[in-house]
């Protein structure tokens, strides 16, 4: 039986084909191997991804060397990961890595376990606090003592992370006097210039001159 070229190759695939399926069928592969096969690239990268943004501390930085700031914020320079290791352990502290991706990565001497629980408290807190509208109303008649009163208030609702509403009402025969109501909110604005900024300039509506205030 006379066979061409191309049908002798045809021939040793299809054969090729037959005997790695029946070896498949009698030899499974591996478990482990199948499940490579399987793994979906897009959660191997998103492994890496959450690999890379874990902080690493002590020992589990494994680069040679390391660019070193001191627990008192001083900038050390580029010391050997064993040297700056060593270093933190003399002061009972920790070496922590802020800056993987730096070259070398940038490191800091801290307590990494205060510096936790001082990050976790922080962040308890901002979730924990819903932002609310205060409202403060004067007059432009109000007493220095009054205003100064009330100024502290809103400093205070300021630190708490509240919006303010500073409203200046007028009355009868002081809507004759506008300016001094302006006068009066401004007085109040500059002293509130370290604590918080305006979300919406000072605005005449009826008979009130409104502006919020919004923390820093």
């Amino acid at each position: 039986m006379n066979l061409s070229l191309h049908g002798t190759q045809n021939l040793l695939h299809c054969l090729c084909c037959f005997l790695f399926t029946l070896n498949t069928i009698y030899h499974p592969l591996p478990v482990n191997f199948m499940a490579l096969m399987r793994q979906d690239p897009r959660r191997d990268q998103q492994n890496r991804s959450n690999d890379k943004s874990k902080q690493r501390i002590n020992e589990a930085i494994r680069v040679p060397q390391v660019r070193v700031v001191s627990d008192a914020g001083e900038q050390l320079g580029i010391m050997d990961t064993r040297d700056a290791l060593n270093r933190a352990r003399d002061l009972n502290l920790d070496l922590v890595e802020v800056a993987s991706d730096s070259k070398p990565p940038v490191c800091r001497i801290m307590d990494y376990g205060k510096f936790r629980y001082e990050m976790k408290k922080k962040q308890n807190k901002q979730s924990g606090h819903q932002t609310k509208l205060k409202e403060v109303r004067v007059r432009p008649k109000t007493g220095d003592h009054d205003i100064q009163v009330k100024v502290n208030s809103i400093k205070k609702f300021l630190a708490e992370k509240d919006k303010v509403q500073i409203s200046v009402a007028f009355k009868g025969r002081e809507l004759a006097h506008i300016d001094e109501g302006e006068k009066v909110l401004q007085g109040i604005l500059v002293q509130l210039e370290e604590f918080g900024k305006l979300e919406s300039p000072p605005k005449r509506a009826d008979k009130r001159i409104n502006c919020t205030v919004v923390p820093k």
